[in-house]
């Protein structure tokens, strides 16, 4: 119960905590820390580049427990997967409706908001059998850095 005082304030951490809580998984420093470095680190990290966050200040911390902890995350719905171009899986802490741009060269993940986007229709021969439970358009590109660097 110390958890929901110590967050009252944080409206994502205390729907986090309710939504774990609600799968029946416990609220764990652990846990907690993985979920809050994930919300700040305002990009879309893989489960290494939380880990190499993390290990410093959390040296028990092991890469299975943050890459398990991650996948279990997205299982109960408290963050989302997002494609990648590298292969490797990444993390997106935002599950609100939006889409993606995606830096072929520096990897980057940006967000992006666009009502035409959300409602475009799924093709009948495309989506036949499907039970359609969300959209999310990817654009790939060369992000500005990337681009002035050449």
């Amino acid at each position: 119960m110390a958890e929901n005082s110590i967050y009252s304030d944080d409206h994502a951490m205390q729907l986090f905590i309710e939504t774990c809580r609600a799968h029946g998984l416990k609220v764990t420093p652990q846990r907690i820390a993985i979920y809050r470095e994930l919300k700040a680190s305002g990009k879309h990290p893989s489960a290494d580049m939380l880990y190499k966050q993390l290990c410093g200040a959390h040296p028990t911390l092991s890469f299975d427990t943050v890459h398990r902890t991650l996948l279990t995350f997205a299982e109960i719905g408290v963050v989302a997967t997002v494609e990648s171009h590298s292969g490797v899986r990444r993390f997106d802490p935002d599950i609100s409706r939006h889409h993606h741009i995606h830096c072929v060269q520096c990897g980057a993940i940006i967000d992006f908001h666009d009502d035409h986007l959300d409602g475009i229709e799924i093709p009948g021969d495309v989506g036949h059998g499907f039970e359609i439970r969300g959209k999310r358009v990817v654009i790939s590109g060369i992000c500005p850095a990337c681009k002035s660097a050449e």
